[in-house]
């Protein structure tokens, strides 16, 4: 599953009033998410490629 990458808030999105959460907030935590998980898919990937290959085919001589 790919998470697709969060927005940036445009500038008349955040009122500057120190809300709690204020959408930077969210917009940096969603990003934090976006970017471990894209790391953890590329890990997964690279797992994938450096696992060595098996023999699936069984040879009946």
């Amino acid at each position: 599953m790919t998470l697709e990458k969060p927005t940036r808030p445009a500038d008349f999105e955040c009122c500057e009033g120190q809300c709690s959460p204020c959408v930077w907030d969210t917009y940096f935590e969603e990003m934090n998410a976006w970017n471990a998980a894209q790391k953890a898919a590329k890990a997964a990937e690279q797992a994938a490629l450096d696992k060595p290959e098996t023999n699936t085919e069984s040879s009946t001589d």
